[in-house]
């Protein structure tokens, strides 16, 4: 059913351009027969014929506005139903007209550079987007698209180069995704010992961003590697608070950094429970009041917070816990058990992430969404409360 509705677009296009042609022909304007060429081309669409109907576009020697709009909204078509090296053939000689207008010129030239995109052919886009900023056409969407490919390539410090110029030409700056970037160029230098250059970009990425949760993280990380627990246990404690989204990647550091300061991890780790229900701060807590309190306690934790929250990672925890505290012959035990089995497999098809812009589910944080491209959007998953 699919595969026929993609084959009816192009009919869809050819019959609203020839109801515009017929509506033009009654207002006096140019009527359909004046272009026989392109007339017959829409016929083999109808008659899903591409191929033959490309023939006869490319073969047209004269290439008005009109025309002009009709090679690009099949080129498009073509490149949506992912027919790509058809959109290139159509896009490639509709620029090669002499007559097209700057402006044609320019939606041309950009089509055929998401034409090569669409191709994976990041070369030849890069270049078309190049040479699109410096005849000042199409300008914007060029940028974003070299925005894309350098993304794609993992160039930050062009990412860099081409916000900026963003910025200048629209006057919107984008500082979340700025602080990105350094971060990245950051993680790369950390990761080959050039701590001073990973710090001076988390020292940008800040700048751009003073609330950027990535850069604190980095930097406490970085802190803590460098035997600064205080200073480490301030930044993940800035991380932490700041929302449940980010205490998967900041808690194993966070407790170290309590212990290497000497702070009650117990007392801590509660205070921050009591700012948000985060799952992940719950196992840590009842692990905790386990070891030093008993099995009892813990559960008695753990009952009192799924009162209150629906959560089932923290659920298994419980039912966990359960079954081992029973005796071997106690019918606990296997009712525990069971339901323990359950909870697990509904856990595995449980993603505790979210992409908030496109909803893409993940299985771990990805500061750039996979899906929409986004970056800062994904999140935790969080356990609904109990009414």
């Amino acid at each position: 059913m699919i595969e026929l509705l993609f084959l009816l677009l192009p009919a869809a296009a050819a019959s609203g351009w020839w109801l515009g042609r017929r509506d033009r022909h009654r207002r006096g304007l140019r009527p359909a027969s004046a272009y026989p060429d392109l007339v017959r081309g829409l016929n083999y669409l109808l008659a899903e014929q591409p191929d033959k109907a490309i023939d006869l576009f490319v073969r047209l020697t004269e290439v008005d506005r009109e025309t002009a709009e009709i090679y690009l909204a099949l080129g498009s078509l073509f490149r949506r139903r992912g027919e790509v090296d058809r959109a290139i053939r159509i896009h490639s000689h509709l620029i090669e007209r002499p007559q097209l207008t700057p402006e044609l010129r320019g939606l041309a030239l950009f089509e055929l550079g998401q034409d090569y995109l669409g191709a994976g052919l990041l070369d030849r886009a890069e270049a078309l987007f190049h040479k699109l900023v410096r005849l000042n056409l199409q300008t914007e969407r060029a940028l974003e698209s070299l925005r894309e490919i350098y993304q794609r390539e993992r160039d930050w410090q062009r990412c860099l180069e081409v916000t900026d110029q963003l910025a200048e030409l629209i006057g919107v700056r984008h500082p979340a995704e700025v602080a990105h970037y350094h971060c990245e160029l950051a993680e790369e230098a950390r990761c080959r010992q050039d701590l001073a250059t990973a710090r001076a970009q988390i020292d940008l990425a800040l700048a751009a961003d003073p609330n950027c949760v990535r850069a604190l993280l980095l930097e406490g990380q970085m802190a803590l590697a460098a035997g600064e627990s205080e200073r480490a246990l301030e930044l993940f404690k800035r991380v932490a608070t700041q929302g449940p989204t980010y205490v998967p990647e900041v808690l194993p550091d966070l407790i170290r950094a309590m212990e290497s300061c000497g702070e009650d991890v117990i007392a801590e780790l509660a205070r921050l429970v009591g700012k948000q229900a985060n799952p992940l701060l719950i196992l840590a807590l009842s692990e905790r009041i386990e070891h030093s309190q008993g099995v009892p306690a813990a559960l008695d934790f753990l009952a009192d917070y799924l009162a209150r929250w629906a959560d089932l990672a923290v659920l298994e925890r419980l039912l966990a816990l359960r079954a081992r505290a029973a005796g071997p012959d106690d019918r606990a035990r296997h009712y525990a058990q069971v339901a323990l089995g359950v909870a697990r497999h509904l856990l595995q098809g449980q993603a505790p992430y979210h992409c908030e812009r496109c909803g893409f589910q993940a299985q771990a944080l990805h500061w750039q969404c996979p899906s929409c491209r986004s970056w800062g959007t994904i999140v935790a998953v969080l356990p609904q409360p109990i009414l």
